[in-house]
């Protein structure tokens, strides 16, 4: 699979990169978190969230809303699903990523998707990405067999635990707040979670 970079010009569809603001200090304490052999996901962590670049992002990305830092840190190199929120995403690469990528208006009347559509873009350290609400997405993936660290910056309560039964349509994917999913078959999600994602389960070994 071609592995684009996301200065490409190809990526203004999915996002882009982030160059008024300074990162390097939540890329610094990005380093002190944990990177396992798998996947782990934090919707909101402190000691991101103490770094003094944070009110300049809620301000100058959000807005002024409310937001949350977190990380995706671990060893990947399979799609397993897809996710988007109603808000843009930004990610900010502790070490280097590729992130596999999609577009919203290409998901089915029915809540599929063609996993043939799919893109890869390398995220090199230090890069920021927003990546736009339309954009399709979900782990990171590995640059090197050293694995990834990934912030994520989200409106805050993203992906904090439902309220509610979601049951039909778009609405029975909704997996967390903020958080629609499109699973595979072959992806390893827990028992019950919404499926969606047709065609090969996308690996970058």
């Amino acid at each position: 699979m071609e592995i684009k970079k996301v200065t490409d010009k190809a990526f203004r569809k999915y996002g882009r990169v982030i160059t008024e603001i300074d990162f390097s200090d939540l890329v610094e304490k990005l380093s002190e978190t944990e990177c396992p052999e798998n996947i782990v996901y934090e919707a909101s962590v402190e000691i991101l969230e103490s770094v003094p670049v944070f009110e300049e992002i809620r301000s100058k990305i959000y807005g002024e809303l409310p937001i949350e830092i977190g990380y995706c840190n671990g060893n990947n190199y399979m799609l397993n699903a897809l996710e988007y929120h109603r808000a843009s995403e930004v990610n900010v690469a502790g070490t280097d990523a590729v992130l596999l990528v999609g577009w919203m208006p290409d998901v089915t009347d029915d809540w599929t998707y063609d996993t043939s559509l799919v893109e890869a873009y390398l995220v090199p350290k230090g890069t920021a990405g927003e990546l736009y609400p339309t954009t399709l997405h979900y782990a990171p993936c590995n640059a090197s067999e050293d694995g990834f660290r990934m912030a994520i910056i989200l409106p805050r309560q993203t992906n904090f635990k439902l309220e509610q039964k979601h049951e039909d349509g778009e609405d029975a994917h909704l997996t967390a707040k903020n958080k629609w999913l499109l699973g595979h078959p072959d992806g390893g999600l827990p028992e019950g979670s919404p499926m969606g994602l047709i065609g090969k389960n996308i690996s970058l070994l």
